[in-house]
């Protein structure tokens, strides 16, 4: 089997075990790249040089005995929103092409603590501000199962690559689904972790003020173990993200799936699910069931508000906060995706009084979700309405809402993970998406585990 095709987790066994140096890892993976990033161009900072010198570092620990971490020598990307001391950090932006990064981002430090060896950055939209992946800096990003559509965003490079076997690992970030949507176009795995459970010191744009509850960083994966591997490693307070918590951590495998109470649902009252997509959801449904949950249709009440709701905080200001950090940012020329989503902020901020009244509702919407949940222990659900849409559209106000059954987990702060479930008519991966209470990472986890053994998951492209 090529080292390629392999989970961190794996590879990870082999190199500790001496069946595959880190070297002969970390060289594969760049092959691999070579071979697809011309045609998907998700790869956009090699960090090359650096990374087969800390391969052949993590070889000489090996071969002293030397104690090693948990991911010792193995391969892992970023997106381009977060920071690598030495290397470009534009942020999908042009104003920042020449922006050098002075420090690593706090994730990026414990990946490397963990023994992991970073192989890049990967494209973005311009400052993470659209549901595509392209920028004038780095152009377009295209979906390996087919180069017609989009990979999602705002981690779409991220997702691409993995999908390709060019890394195994990436890390992302998710202020209104940009861990769950590019996985679900790219049929792999992505973790939306709790708010406040890991650190987005290094993160550009820093998404604040009332929006800062929306934004996390988590891991993006073929495989649910993957996920499991790197997630702990990653979370925890630093010395610099005030919103940080330091809670204790479960292990998905400590939950006996038997007995989860689990909602149903694949209508959020926003726009209706496609036929394949419905059935995918309804066969993850059955598999838990097969599990020993206890499974019932519905819905948290006010959801179909949740879509309405996050966006009229993000529309607030009429656009003024994106314009202003384009503007910091020296940007003049603003790509179309983001023009885009300045159009759906309106012409004229909202006033004090209005504010007070949207911030009041938006408290008012997570309570009425949090008494529901009292009766369940996880949510099943589309992560999307329906598969990868073609570039250039999702913008459009017919396709918009394609993505609202992302958004309650951004507004609400609770875990979420997407996990390939089915395929569309057209080859497309489909993703299902388990959300859980605040703090639960492990029930999401240990369920999407079960619905990956039983549609098969990951599935490889044909590129």
């Amino acid at each position: 089997m090529k080292l390629t095709s392999l989970s961190a987790s794996d590879l990870a066994r082999m190199i500790r075990l001496r069946e595959a140096t880190v070297s002969e890892v970390v060289a594969a993976h760049y092959a691999r790249i070579d071979e697809v990033n011309p045609t998907i161009n998700a790869l956009v900072v090699p960090t090359l040089d650096r990374a087969m010198e800390e391969a052949c570092k993590a070889d000489g620990a090996l071969a002293r005995g030397d104690e090693v971490g948990p991911l010792h020598g193995v391969p892992f990307t970023v997106k381009d929103a977060l920071a690598v001391a030495g290397e470009p950090f534009s942020g999908g932006t042009l104003g920042r092409k020449n922006v050098v990064a002075d420090a690593d981002a706090t994730v990026v430090t414990r990946m490397r603590a963990a023994g992991a060896i970073l192989l890049g950055k990967t494209n973005v939209p311009e400052g993470c501000l659209a549901l595509e992946t392209d920028n004038f800096v780095y152009g377009r990003t295209n979906n390996p199962y087919g180069l017609s559509r989009t990979p999602g965003g705002s981690s779409g490079g991220e997702s691409a690559l993995i999908a390709c076997g060019g890394s195994p690992i990436g890390i992302g970030s998710d202020a209104g689904g940009s861990i769950r949507q590019p996985a679900h176009c790219c049929g792999i795995a992505g973790l939306k972790p709790t708010a406040g459970r890991v650190p987005r010191t290094g993160h550009w744009p820093a998404f604040t003020g009332m929006t800062d509850s929306f934004n996390v960083v988590g891991p993006l994966s073929r495989r649910v173990e993957d996920l499991a591997l790197v997630f702990p490693l990653l979370v925890g307070p630093n010395e610099s993200d005030p919103h940080i918590a330091s809670v204790a951590l479960s292990a998905p495998t400590d939950i006996d799936v038997s007995g989860q109470r689990v909602a149903w649902f694949t209508d959020n009252g926003v726009m209706a699910s496609d036929t394949e997509t419905a059935a995918a959801v309804k066969s993850a449904v059955d598999a838990l069931r097969d599990a020993g949950c206890e499974v019932t249709e519905d819905r948290p009440p006010g959801i179909e508000r949740s879509f309405e709701t996050l966006f009229s905080v993000w529309r607030a200001d009429a656009g003024c906060g994106i314009r202003a950090l384009l503007k910091s940012a020296g940007t003049e020329r603003v790509h179309p995706l983001t023009a885009g989503f300045q159009r759906k902020q309106g012409d004229e901020p909202i006033s004090a009084a209005e504010l007070a009244v949207l911030l009041a509702g938006l408290d008012e919407l997570r309570s009425e979700m949090w008494r529901w949940m009292q009766s369940y222990d996880a949510i099943v659900s589309p992560v999307n309405a329906r598969p990868a849409v073609l570039h250039g559209t999702s913008v459009e106000p017919e396709v918009f809402p394609v993505n609202s059954y992302v958004y309650p987990y951004n507004l609400s702060g609770w875990p979420a993970v997407s996990v390939r479930g089915g395929t569309s008519p057209e080859d497309l991966p489909i993703g299902v998406q388990i959300g859980a209470r605040p703090w639960r990472e492990d029930v999401a986890l240990a369920l999407a585990t079960v619905v990956e053994r039983a549609s098969g998951g990951y599935q490889p492209p044909t590129l």
